[in-house]
């Protein structure tokens, strides 16, 4: 194989990958000053298309730990992250710190008392979340807000759920952002900075001598850097022995009639579906979960649960029209963390295995890999989230 035509020296980072993960931190890395370029070999089946971009910490009902310390992280760095991208691009990306409601049907939860309490524990919590990462992404100074609403404040909360919602939590620090919109800003703050995209690549291999990496071999030649990352999510295990496999998710979009008043007031995340209403007159629906490998396609089956699910939630939406049907393949780890930090190789770094929380966990991951890439070393936060806790 020969080198590929570019000149080498030129590239610092060598980031294979161009979804979430890939552009994030290659964008990160330029703003510090480094010259990152992205191998990618389909922009458009990154997991980046497919999510529907909940910022849901608190409602994944995460335990205290190093996992929901990060995500904490992460959406405490959402404003500023956005703020940056919005201020670089001209473009919207669509961030909405709208609130999530979690109902709980009935039989899920005994009593008032008993929901009570487990509120009280939620800001118990909050105050115990250790602070093991940097000043530079400091936890929110508040407590992790959470609310038990039932009857009166529930239906001022969100009118329209059905009678075997019992109650719900209130989680206001939660959100979204558009990952339509977020897709695009993403790329043009890539191409403002001037990060080179070469798309229709297929990395085949890393090429590696002793401790570190040499090259990657693609369908393009061969690829040098100083640093490289692998950021291909779902696809990553093609390359590298670790625990990501294939998480197919269903989703689908309604659209409300031009000038119709939102049935929806926030993001309702379900114990069976979640519904995300866009600014943009319509709901997103998610999202099955399937161990189908690579499996294409949108089936009646996934659809007609994510349908039944929404309007056994909220009847008034079934006179809705639908109007997308979309799949993607989230990558998932054995205990559903991501794979973060240093890889075999000292010049290797690995973004990956992200699940249902990529995007979420873009802001933080970026700052992290950017920072150990320009120290040549991991950085403490991320000690939790390598690859070798599975060995």
């Amino acid at each position: 194989m020969t080198l590929s035509p570019l000149e080498r020296n030129t590239i610092d980072v060598l980031i294979v990958g161009g979804g979430t993960m890939g552009l994030a931190i290659g964008i990160e890395l330029a703003l510090q000053g480094a010259k990152p370029t992205i191998l990618t070999r389909n922009f458009e089946e990154a997991a980046l298309h497919a999510a529907a971009g909940m910022l849901a910490p608190q409602a994944e009902q995460l335990s205290p730990g190093p996992m929901l310390d990060l995500c904490l992280a992460s959406r405490a760095l959402y404003p500023d992250w956005i703020s940056k991208l919005e201020q670089l691009t001209g473009l919207d990306a669509g961030y909405w710190p709208c609130g999530i409601l979690a109902p709980v049907y009935e039989g899920e939860e005994s009593s008032e008392k008993r929901a009570r309490g487990r509120e009280n524990q939620e800001q118990r919590n909050g105050e115990q979340i250790s602070s093991q990462l940097e000043n530079s992404c400091r936890m929110p100074d508040a407590f992790l807000l959470a609310h038990w609403l039932t009857g009166e404040e529930l239906t001022a909360r969100q009118s329209g759920l059905a009678p075997k919602v019992r109650g719900a939590w209130w989680y206001p620090q939660d959100g979204q952002v558009d990952n339509q919109a977020l897709a695009k800003v993403l790329l043009m703050a890539a191409t403002e900075l001037r990060i080179p995209i070469k798309t229709h690549i297929t990395v085949d291999q890393f090429l590696t001598t002793n401790h570190q990496v040499t090259g990657v071999a693609t369908t393009a030649g061969i690829w040098q850097a100083d640093h490289y990352v692998l950021a291909s999510g779902a696809w990553s295990q093609s390359l590298l022995p670790i625990p990501v496999i294939s998480r197919k998710g269903q989703m689908l979009a309604l659209k409300l009639e031009p000038g119709q008043a939102p049935p929806l007031n926030q993001v309702i995340f379900a114990p069976d579906v979640y519904l995300v209403p866009r600014q943009s007159e319509r709901i997103v629906i998610g999202a099955t979960s399937e161990a189908v490998d690579f499996r294409p396609g949108n089936t009646p089956q996934g659809i007609r649960q994510l349908l039944s699910a929404t309007t056994a939630l909220c009847p008034g939406l079934a006179d809705l029209t639908i109007e997308k049907l979309w799949w993607g393949f989230r990558p998932l780890t054995p205990d559903e963390w991501p794979i973060l930090g240093q890889g075999a190789w000292d010049n290797l770094w690995l973004a990956t295995g992200h699940y249902r929380n990529g995007i979420l966990l873009a802001p933080i991951t970026a700052h992290h890999i950017s920072e150990s890439i320009l120290k040549g070393q991991s950085v403490p936060p991320l000690t939790p989230f390598s690859y070798q806790r599975f060995s």
